[in-house]
């Protein structure tokens, strides 16, 4: 059996082209030389979610794009960040004899079609499923890094957010047609693009488009127009007091790859100083979108605090900082605000129901 040190020189001894992708707390791109180092033990995952690094790896051959091929991976971390390398071996080993198994006495890298890939993470524990909206939002990117048609439900929801249909007619629209919608935002120029249009229609979407559309612009980098639709909505939600703590956490996930301004950050404060501050699903939102906008110190440590007394107690602040703190950045900057001498009696409380009185 062939030997391959890792899972990138494996991919790159193949014609396939191919493309990483962190699918951990949004989907974005991963270089193969990062990916590869993170590989080797170089250096940590750039971005862990839930003390692993969440991965899909897309190939296909630029002949027959249309027959791509995704395999979906989950690879435990050491608590440094670091991909745990023993783990790494056990999956390369089985990943390399599944695929043995499947094409016999042929070459490993150069399989007779590109199907012969697709099962070799059969019975794989590091495989994974992503759910049915990350899955939606990775089909509309794979569409759109192999240069292939959107799907189906694509041109029905281009005319809904265009304008061209009524908006109270939103139970027309396709799960899948309104990631390929988002997904495609940027990919044309001009006035006439997703995005401009999106940017325009946003604050008018009744609620039901506007939470499902929200919860995939994450998966982008929303352009200015667009970032103050959405900022200038999540303020008025937040100012009237009368949507769901959903729609609050859902417009936290639009507003999470918007620039890191003052003007963002002041928005994410008045959330955290509203009624919202200590819902599930606006803590759940700060903590696993908006990861970035929290090395803010202005915005750590009123989340801090907000987690302190949130209704689950203390369960939800211990998985909360456990997988916050598994971000380098955020760990130095987490343990600074724990020994604050300003922090409130009930953080105090909570620090030490996580790490024991003698922590602080």
């Amino acid at each position: 059996m062939a030997h391959f040190e890792t899972l990138t020189d494996f991919i790159r001894q193949t014609e396939a082209q191919f493309r990483i992708f962190d699918m951990g707390r949004c989907i974005s791109k991963l270089s193969p030389d990062t990916f590869r180092q993170m590989e080797m033990g170089h250096i940590p995952y750039p971005k862990p979610f839930l003390h692993q690094a969440w991965v899909a790896v897309l190939m296909w051959n630029p002949k027959r794009a249309e027959e791509n091929v995704v395999w979906f991976l989950k690879l435990p971390l050491d608590e440094q960040g670091f991909l745990v390398q023993a783990a790494r071996d056990d999956f390369l080993n089985r990943l390399l004899q599944n695929l043995s198994n499947s094409m016999g006495k042929g070459p490993l890298d150069q399989p007779t079609d590109a199907t012969e890939y697709r099962d070799a993470l059969k019975d794989n524990p590091f495989s994974f499923t992503p759910d049915q909206e990350k899955m939606a939002a990775f089909h509309a990117t794979a569409t759109l890094t192999t240069r292939q048609p959107a799907s189906s439900f694509y041109d029905t929801a281009r005319s809904y957010f265009h304008g061209k249909s009524e908006l109270s007619d939103w139970n027309t629209l396709g799960y899948q047609g309104i990631a390929d919608y988002v997904i495609r935002c940027q990919e044309e120029p001009g006035k006439t693009s997703n995005e401009e249009k999106l940017a325009t229609i946003f604050n008018q979407l009744p609620d039901t488009p506007l939470e499902a559309i929200s919860t995939f612009i994450e998966h982008i980098q929303p352009g200015a127009a667009l970032t103050q639709s959405i900022l200038l909505k999540l303020n008025t939600a937040v100012s009237e007091e009368k949507v769901s703590a959903n729609q609050i956490g859902a417009l936290l996930r639009a507003v999470s790859q918007c620039p890191e301004t003052e003007e963002k950050i002041a928005a994410l404060n008045s959330v955290l100083n509203s009624r919202y501050g200590t819902e599930a699903e606006v803590i759940a939102a700060l903590a696993s979108r908006c990861w970035a906008s929290l090395q803010y110190p202005e915005l750590l440590q009123p989340f801090l605090e907000k987690l302190a007394i949130n209704p689950t107690g203390q369960e939800c602040f211990n998985r909360v900082m456990a997988d916050l703190m598994f971000i380098p950045t955020l760990r130095a900057l987490t343990l600074q605000q724990f020994r604050s001498p300003e922090r409130s009696d009930a953080l105090s409380q909570a620090i030490g129901g996580m790490f024991g009185d003698g922590f602080l």
